[in-house]
């Protein structure tokens, strides 16, 4: 194996739930209804496509560009206030960082991957968004986007997830997955069934020796 690209809602940083509730806050104050699918349903989309959903399915009374804005502008507003780190994340990136090249192949907006990178110091080359890419995951477009850039084959990178959405996009690029179920959002089932599930991040660094 040549390289590990890791994803980064919910492997990384606890934030899945920090979107939902800004997105929440931000469509109840726009004029939308909250369904019982949107949560789920925006997982692993792209800017594009989540602010699209929220004003096509959410009800959100704005265009899409300014409801993406909108939402991001008060993801950095949390960010600043505290940025949720999962315990042990940061060291079993940099133990990895050590063996392997890595990369970052997320759904986040490029300015709050670095928001993350300028917190923590990780020295990752290579961090990717969706938003620059086609389509968000479940669409394999950004873990291929980050395999590029690394200038390594997809089939020879481990991939790092804990969403459905994820874990589909990271398995249709042809990598080798490893799961880190999000206990907020739990993957399905015949997803994981698929890929290799730790228990914690803490625990990646030794299941790649």
């Amino acid at each position: 194996m040549d390289a590990v690209i890791f994803d980064l809602d919910g492997v990384l940083i606890d934030s899945e739930q920090v979107w939902d509730e800004v997105r929440q806050a931000f469509a109840a104050a726009h004029g939308g209804t909250w369904t019982p699918t949107a949560t789920r349903d925006m997982q692993g989309m792209s800017t594009p496509e989540w602010g699209a959903y929220l004003v096509s399915d959410v009800g959100v009374q704005l265009t899409a560009a300014e409801t993406s804005a909108g939402v991001v502008a008060e993801m950095e507003k949390a960010y600043a206030a505290h940025l949720p780190v999962i315990p042990g994340a940061v060291d079993a990136v940099r133990a990895v960082v050590a063996r392997f090249p890595v990369a970052i192949a997320s759904s986040a907006p490029a300015v709050l991957i670095k928001v993350f990178l300028e917190v923590t110091g990780l020295p990752v080359p290579v961090a990717v968004s969706s938003e620059s890419c086609a389509a968000g995951k479940p669409s394999p477009d950004v873990y291929l986007a980050a395999a590029a850039q690394l200038g390594v084959s997809p089939a020879s990178c481990y991939a790092v997830e804990d969403s459905t959405n994820g874990l589909k996009a990271a398995l249709a690029a042809g990598m080798t997955v490893l799961a880190v179920p999000n206990p907020h959002f739990p993957p399905a089932a015949d997803v994981l069934a698929q890929v290799r599930v730790l228990s914690s991040i803490v625990d990646l660094p030794d299941a790649l020796a």
